[in-house]
């Protein structure tokens, strides 16, 4: 309505009105002089009114030259002519019936615009929204998307306009893009001001956009994750139609769904590449691992036979023993290697037996004092009788490898605490050491395969990796979890974890 009341736009109509109103006059005289009946006349005004009106396209003008053409045929046609008076009463029902019979033709003839105007506007939507959807399906990547997106809201909405993506751990992007309207191909790439500020605003948002200062904010929504926001000046928002709002929103909507398509598709593809990745590694650590382990047990035995052979000549036997060890040494690893790719890829039944927490425990330190006899090792256990179904050479392995790694990274003769505790639905191990502990950045990664922490001024033993990886799936494999931390009271590293009372398979 505003733009049928600017002053040019209002001076044009009434040139048109008295124009139209002019040539109505001039054909009534023409119908007058053949002595043509009035009601003639009177249908040329009518005409008249109608073709204003569809001219014009303002039903209030046509309200008013429906009374106007009324008084016009008063005043040139209905006697006395010239004058407002009417000698003959039968005029006024003709004056009547033709100020009702306009109002009607202007109100169905404004109708009948408004009607084809929306669907004008309903189909250029459609659109408009149709070749915008389109155009994102065959988009390969998120810069291809802002680029059809901006070109779509600038074409669609006359104005500037930008898009803001936001990050995989919902944070907006440092850059953003904005394209500004009427220059080809002409794009701003902008700082992000106030990036968090942004943020809380987008999560805590209680209408359609929001108004962050010189833009207003469209959020895109993908599940229930923000994904970016469109960004119109604030000018420019409060310029928009119905219509273009409307439009606006459906295009956010279109948005919104291609990128998060994008984005899933994506994480999809890294998922499939990386378990086809772990399933390469897994091969390939399984068939090198088969191929050690026979010229392994060769040299086991070997060796060891030598050793038994050289018992007189010492220099000899020494090197035979620790042939020996180097070689037992890797067929363990070996060993642990293949036992992780089995568990990982479920290939490894777990045995899992009922057995006394007292007894894999000691099992385990009595396997470390054979390699590690000054080692100082207590142990913290309720009086109750614990038992657990677990693997019990499987959890045995992860103590030792625990308690190995304590003894690895603390001075010689530190102690070490195994302190165990029940819950309502676990049962807690803590490996206690006095060590060095572990640094902080190092302590998200240490459970990964081939991550060695080791550092050269702490006394180490040989290693790649692997321990505590085992331990990880081991664990995993029992229902269980495992954690490390550092010690609050001083020096030293906390290894955690916690075995379900009750087995989850039965």
């Amino acid at each position: 309505m505003g733009r049928e009341w600017n002053t040019p736009r209002v001076v044009r109509n009434i040139l048109i009105a008295v124009l139209v109103f002019f040539v109505a006059t001039v054909i009534g005289y023409a119908f007058d002089a053949v002595k043509f009946p009035d009601t003639n006349i009177v249908i040329v005004y009518l005409v008249a009114v109608l073709i204003i009106v569809w001219i014009t396209k303002s039903f209030i003008l046509g309200l008013i030259v429906s009374v106007a053409g009324t008084f016009a045929f008063n005043y040139f046609f209905a006697a006395p002519r010239f004058t407002l008076e009417v000698n003959d009463s039968n005029y006024y029902i003709t004056f009547i019936s033709m100020i009702l019979t306009a109002l009607a033709t202007s109100l169905l003839t404004t109708r009948a615009r408004n009607e084809a105007q929306r669907a004008h506007e309903a189909e250029a939507e459609t659109k408009a929204i149709y070749m915008l959807t389109n155009q994102l399906i065959d988009a390969e990547d998120m810069d291809e998307i802002v680029g059809i997106s901006l070109n779509s809201i600038c074409e669609g909405l006359h104005c500037d306009a930008g898009l803001l993506c936001f990050d995989e751990n919902g944070m907006p992007e440092d850059t953003y893009v904005l394209k500004i309207f009427g220059i080809d191909n002409h794009v701003i790439r902008r700082e992000t001001e106030e990036a968090a500020k942004i943020k809380y605003q987008i999560e805590h948002i209680t209408g359609t956009y929001n108004n962050s200062g010189e833009f207003c904010d469209y959020p895109l929504y993908g599940g229930d994750r923000v994904l970016g926001i469109i960004r119109l000046k604030k000018e420019d928002t409060i310029k928009l139609s119905n219509l273009q709002r409307s439009l606006l929103h459906s295009m956010v909507d279109s948005i919104a769904i291609a990128m998060d398509r994008l984005l899933t598709a994506k994480q999809r593809m890294e998922s499939l590449n990386e378990a086809a990745r772990e399933r390469y590694r897994a091969n390939l650590i399984r068939s090198i691992s088969h191929d050690i382990r026979t010229p392994l047990t060769g040299i086991i035995g070997t060796s060891a036979m030598l050793e038994d052979a050289l018992k007189d000549d010492v220099y000899k036997r020494e090197l035979a023993a620790s042939i020996t060890a180097d070689a037992e040494w890797l067929h363990g690893l070996v060993e642990n290697i293949l036992n992780m790719t089995r568990l990982q890829d479920g290939t490894m039944k777990l045995k899992k037996e009922k057995v006394p927490v007292e007894e894999v425990i000691g099992g385990a330190i009595g396997h470390v004092f054979a390699n590690n006899p000054t080692a100082d090792i207590d142990v913290e256990i309720p009086d109750e009788l614990i038992m657990i179904p677990m693997d019990p050479k499987l959890i045995e392995q992860v103590l030792v490898n625990l308690l190995g790694n304590a003894i690895k990274h603390s001075d010689e003769g530190s102690p070490i605490l195994i302190k165990v505790y029940k819950e309502p639905e676990n049962v807690v191990f803590h490996v206690i050491d006095s060590g060095e502990g572990v640094i902080e950045e190092n302590l998200p990664h240490i459970f990964q395969s081939f991550y060695s922490v080791e550092k050269p001024e702490i006394k180490v033993d040989r290693g790649v990796g692997l321990g505590l990886s085992i331990c990880e799936t081991i664990i995993n494999a029992h229902g269980g979890t495992i954690t490390a931390s550092n010690r609050t009271d001083r020096s030293g590293a906390i290894f955690t974890f916690k075995l379900p009372l009750e087995d989850q398979n039965e």
